[in-house]
């Protein structure tokens, strides 16, 4: 029987997983790299250690099951969304990677979106232009560094990186492209128009290619820096959450998968495509192939810091480094009160996206007293960021989302009291999976159908993979919607002040807000 190796380049590491064709995973490893914000309103990574963590976390997988080590039929690809690398003609980086939370191209946003108008672009490619896309950072490069724009022959994501060096080909999926808004969400290829508007000649972009399609083949160099047999076929893989609706299971709407990773995403399965004409979510390709009823897209609103937010207390608590810091913190937090003693956390550290879509948008406790504790910070964080996921999800309802049950998914899955507060804030089920590693899992059903294996085993396995069924409280739900309706009026009274703040951040001088 033959073995399949599963890869996924997240925000903060490299994961691996080995598993049979029949779905047994019998190996995980990952390798962690950090995030470099050389100014305050970016985010870099550098490729290099991508490839350090795969590599490292290819070898550590092998080793723990050394009998599949000989036997690999194929290699899947998941990714983190957005990023952009350049690369010269001979596959070499420019520059260091700008991924999704960065922030510097603000103006590029303002700018494209005036360029092509706002109806034009969310009509071509599915969704509003944001900062961090890569069809922003590409115009802040020519703009900012046109000599590294000059010199770059490819424009590549994280996941088509790591393939490149896998295997020496460029190409990218539908889902990862849409993610771009570079991609014509319906054609599922590359907008002509928009890249006429952006002066970016399509010879720079990889070709687009189906998810589950073999781009290529284990190189001997790769092999021999991963231990993996060369000539293993490689498959082109797809976005990190087209990846998760596959490895949780979610492929109808019926289900709502949310995720709190770094980011939060409340994500909808779609056979058709739904736009919001108000620009405030995402409708992406999903890895999926349009017909016969199939959700070959996703509806997604994104929340930029929800395990961040709770990472951030944890190092300002000063238990960055601590063995078991987040297990103590939800213990603390399990004694506060629902609400927090009266203490809400508007969780904004790097801007929103849904609903606001406002990158000068900050972080807020409101209702701070001498009476709170490390608890009740816990709580409103662990609140709060839920808070945000429903007036994210709030978005999806008006294009008509009615699920039934939720999924839910990433780090925040693990915790018993956030799934809880899930279901009394949104007042559904919810059903979490018991691995936080379903992107990965997403790519290994793209390498065992890429290869003609057949991705139902491991289809069978997510749903098998879920916990428990978590209900929610009626009378919680009550009292929080009473919460939630206090959160979501913050940032309209709070806008002009956040952008007041953002500029004493940057100049170190005050400006004035409407009003004065």
């Amino acid at each position: 029987m033959g073995c399949l190796l599963g890869i996924d380049i997240g925000t903060s590491s490299a994961k691996v997983l080995l598993a049979t064709e029949a779905g047994e995973v019998v190996a995980r490893a990952s390798a962690e790299y950090p995030i470099t914000r050389p100014r305050t309103d970016w985010a870099e990574q550098d490729s290099e250690d991508w490839w350090r963590a795969v590599v490292a976390g290819l070898r550590k997988a092998l080793k723990a099951a050394p009998q599949c080590a000989s036997d690999i039929a194929g290699i899947g690809l998941s990714g983190q969304m957005h990023g952009t690398l350049l690369l010269d003609d001979q596959g070499a980086p420019l520059a260091p990677a700008v991924i999704w939370p960065d922030q510097r191209s603000a103006r590029q946003v303002a700018e494209i979106t005036s360029l092509v108008g706002r109806e034009r672009l969310l009509e071509l490619t599915g969704s509003p232009l944001a900062t961090g896309f890569q069809a922003a950072t590409i115009r802040w490069v020519q703009q900012h560094d046109p000599d590294v724009w000059r010199r770059a022959r490819w424009v590549v994501l994280p996941k088509d990186y790591i393939r490149y060096r896998l295997a020496g080909a460029f190409a990218t999926d539908p889902s990862d492209g849409s993610g771009t808004l570079l991609l014509d969400v319906r054609q599922r290829d590359w907008s002509d128009e928009v890249l006429d508007a952006l002066e970016i000649d399509r010879r720079r972009l990889p070709p687009v290619q189906p998810s589950s399609c073999v781009a290529g083949s284990l190189s001997a160099e790769a092999s021999e820096a991963t231990g993996v047999p060369a000539g293993v076929p490689v498959v082109t893989g797809a976005a990190d959450t087209a990846c998760s609706l596959l490895g949780a299971g979610v492929l109808a709407p019926a289900s709502l998968l949310l995720t709190i990773s770094t980011g939060g995403q409340v994500v909808l399965p779609a056979a058709a495509v739904a736009i919001d004409r108000a620009g405030r979510a995402h409708t992406f390709c999903s890895a999926l192939a349009p017909g016969d009823g199939r959700a070959a897209w996703y509806e997604m609103a994104a929340t930029l810091a929800a395990g961040l937010s709770l990472r951030w207390l944890r190092d300002v608590l000063g238990l960055a480094g601590v063995e078991g810091a987040y297990d103590q913190m939800v213990a603390w937090a399990t004694a506060a009160p629902l609400g927090a003693g009266g203490l809400l956390y508007l969780p904004y550290l790097l801007g929103e996206r849904t609903p606001h879509m406002d990158p000068l948008a900050s972080g807020m406790l409101l209702g701070l007293t001498a009476s709170h504790t490390r608890a009740h910070l816990v709580r409103a964080v662990l609140e709060g960021v839920v808070m945000g996921c429903w007036d994210a999800y709030t978005v999806l309802v008006e294009l008509g989302a009615a699920p039934v049950e939720i999924v839910m998914a990433g780090g925040g899955a693990r915790s018993r009291l956030w799934q809880q507060i899930v279901a009394d804030i949104f007042g559904l089920p919810v059903r979490p999976l018991l691995a936080a590693d379903q992107s990965t899992l997403g790519a290994l059903v793209l390498a065992a159908d890429g290869v003609g294996l057949g991705g139902a085993a491991f289809a069978a396995n997510a749903v098998a993979g879920r916990g428990a069924v978590v209900e929610p409280d009626a009378q919680h739900h009550a009292q929080y919607q009473e919460l939630v309706a206090l959160f979501r009026d913050q940032y309209a009274k709070h806008r002009d002040d956040f952008r007041a703040l953002a500029a004493l951040r940057s100049t170190g001088s005050p400006v004035s807000v409407a009003g004065e």
